[in-house]
């Protein structure tokens, strides 16, 4: 069994007047993490928001009806909480007049569910996402030596938990997360009607990790007029299947200001969307793949250790660049991602006279952990 991060966090919130909020897209452990933490609690109450009949109970419920339901389970999970009407309020409601009730609410969409939470609970929650399994999960798992070891391994198959722990199983897995879960969703939105459309705006986005993309390039490529194409975008943002990396941009005038780069939270889903699942040594696009992976890492870790840096890639209008940036506690750190740990790289001198107090570093595949851990 994988012990996840996650589960101390929310362990360590439980029943303190708050709702615990678990965010994230479907299949990365949402529904295996609350098990493992409550196994075999007569406590808790299980509620699937996919299931009529708990979309129907939640409609014009009150307080005395929901104690009555409740009865003495004090657990009250409530999955796929997205699709539930008016569902921010409904929770408001049990926080503020059920204290003695801790609820845990989980969701595959942003773009809804937490549109809906923000303003009723404001105060009244723990929020946190949940990704797929994370290189810090894994080593805590096996050790950093085998783990280390499996990182070719999972430049090409990800982190997704099925595709983990079904060996020998991963393209089968990966095809159907790809082809149908993922996106369950986000077609079911009235404003997303073309599927293929969608698919074809991951495939282009998949092709461009690593590089800078524009909505107009990106356009061209699916089919889709620039401003469907950022709504697409900000949509499957919010599913948590890709996430954006702003320019950064303060002394110079030829810097890039308004650029973006576009990266998958799995390299797995990546690789499926375009039907490449070949082994790392037999690729042209190791390099996109570790950055893809790297970057994706540093999100989790981040966010599971609770460090919320400002982010960042640079590049000037002469193609000088560096792959990402960190600024905390106003220190600036540049970093460079290279694969093989003998590739060559010197910091741009545009950049360092810039940023003569910025810190550069290069990750590689020899002291990733020094990134990730």
């Amino acid at each position: 069994m994988i012990q996840r991060i996650l589960s101390k966090i929310v362990e360590n919130n439980l029943f303190t007047g708050k709702a615990v909020i678990i965010l994230g897209a479907r299949q990365v452990g949402k529904t295996t993490l609350i098990r493992q933490i409550f196994q075999n609690n007569p406590e808790l109450l299980w509620m699937n928001g996919d299931e009529h009949d708990v979309q129907n109970l939640f409609r014009n419920m009150s307080s005395t009806r929901f104690k009555a339901i409740f009865g003495n389970k004090k657990i009250i999970v409530v999955d796929e909480a997205q699709q539930i009407a008016e569902i921010g309020l409904r929770l408001k409601l049990i926080t503020d007049m059920l204290p003695e009730y801790q609820l845990i609410v989980m969701g595959s969409s942003s773009f809804e569910l937490a549109n809906h939470l923000n303003e009723p609970l404001t105060g009244r929650k723990w929020e946190y996402n949940m990704f797929p399994l994370s290189f810090g999960e894994m080593v805590q798992h096996h050790g950093l030596l085998e783990e280390k070891r499996l990182i070719p391994h999972r430049l090409v198959y990800g982190y997704y938990p099925e595709v983990v722990t079904q060996q020998g199983n991963e393209e089968t897995i990966l095809r159907q997360l790809a082809n149908s879960y993922l996106y369950k969703d986000i077609f079911r939105l009235e404003q997303i009607k073309k599927s293929d459309s969608v698919i074809k705006l991951l495939q282009a986005i998949a092709y461009k990790i690593g590089s800078q993309v524009s909505y107009a390039e990106l356009s061209q490529l699916c089919g889709l007029d620039a401003k469907t194409v950022e709504k697409y975008i900000t949509v499957l943002e919010q599913s948590y299947i890709i996430f954006r990396l702003g320019s950064f941009s303060r002394n110079l005038r030829n810097e890039l200001k308004f650029s973006r780069k576009i990266y998958f939270h799995d390299n797995g889903i990546r690789n499926m969307l375009i039907s490449n699942l070949t082994q790392i040594e037999n690729r042209n696009d190791t390099g996109a793949l570790w950055e893809n992976f790297i970057i994706s890492e540093r999100k989790k870790f981040l966010h599971y250790a609770d460090l919320w840096p400002n982010s960042w890639f640079w590049r000037t209008k002469q193609q000088n660049e560096i792959d990402y940036l960190e600024e905390r506690n106003g220190k600036l750190t540049a970093f460079e991602f290279k694969w093989s740990p003998d590739a060559k790289f010197r910091q741009p001198v545009t950049f360092a006279n810039a940023y003569a107090d910025a810190e550069f570093k290069v990750i590689h595949k020899d002291n990733m952990e020094d990134f990730l851990l």
